[in-house]
């Protein structure tokens, strides 16, 4: 995990402690056919709204532990007593609840967690270990139940147009060079002037100062300066949100070793439930109160 996105995570949690909370929520579809939209924070689903998957059969099941890492807010961190925190840990804690099966809750080194889950030494990992094809290789995983969608920021004044491959033709758009959102640019906005920045803060500077037209970025992080001081008011989201997997990942799920297919179905039925019930949306704009889509 990267030292720039923990600050950006640590900057979340300062946001979360004045941040105002949305808990209204309607039901709508999985992420690329709809969202579900709170009075202030868009809320993802990531389940079908038609399916309704039956409780299963959870008599077998022992005290299941959950491995985590206390230093990645909002998603896992340690909270003022020093106990493990954040929306996945939250999320795990509501799943067992939701079950009504024991669990626990074990810190871990993030670099260790898969090893200690292969390894026997933890039966779920709950942490930001994005869901890719060489994880899957591996392991078994849930449904996502969270992802971080690409997104376009532009100046309020003089609005540039609404993004698409020919309104972005010879437009300028700021980028990370080397990033997936700079792929992303270069495979679907092929004639847009693409500028290439060294990190996330030359590229908003960029775009704050007028020199460009366009920033493309993760948009989590986007949210957060946007809707921070540095920005001064001075740009909004355009277009959006992208939530292409091939570029910017499946997202992140429960995680379990293949052999444990009965727990698995268990958790997403529990997942399922956590949206259906509303508890999700309850979590969710707890520990995301500045909407990222």
């Amino acid at each position: 995990m990267g030292r720039a996105m923990r600050r950006v995570m640590r900057r979340v949690m300062r946001l979360l402690a004045g941040g105002t909370l949305a808990l209204a929520m309607a039901t709508g579809a999985p992420v690329g056919m709809g969202l579900a939209a709170a009075a202030e924070v868009v809320v993802p689903n990531f389940w079908d709204p038609r399916a309704r998957p039956e409780k299963p059969e959870l008599s077998g099941l022992r005290v299941i532990r959950f491995l985590t890492e206390d230093d990645y807010p909002p998603l896992h961190f340690a909270d003022p007593e020093g106990q493990p925190a954040g929306f996945s840990v939250d999320l795990a804690r509501a799943a067992c609840e939701a079950l009504q099966i024991t669990c626990t809750i074990q810190v871990r080194r993030f670099d260790t967690l898969l090893d200690a889950l292969d390894e026997a030494r933890g039966d779920v990992v709950a942490a930001a270990i994005p869901i890719t094809a060489s994880l899957r290789r591996r392991f078994a995983v849930t449904t996502p139940y969270h992802r971080t969608p690409a997104r376009f920021a532009a100046r309020k004044e003089p609005a540039p147009p609404e993004p698409s491959a020919p309104a972005l033709a010879g437009r300028s758009v700021a980028v990370v060079g080397g990033s997936a959102h700079a792929a992303y640019l270069e495979a679907f906005f092929p004639q847009a002037d693409r500028r290439n920045y060294l990190d996330f803060a030359a590229a908003r500077a960029a775009l704050r100062r007028g020199e460009v037209d366009y920033l493309f970025a993760d948009g989590l992080t986007l949210a957060l300066w946007l809707n921070g001081s540095d920005a001064a008011g001075c740009c909004t989201f355009r277009g959006g949100p992208y939530l292409e997997s091939r570029f910017f990942g499946e997202g992140v799920g429960f995680i379990l070793r293949p052999d444990d297919e009965p727990l698995r179905r268990a958790l997403d039925y529990a997942l399922h439930k956590l949206w259906d019930d509303g508890t999700f949306a309850e979590l969710y704009l707890r520990y995301f109160p500045v909407s990222f889509y």
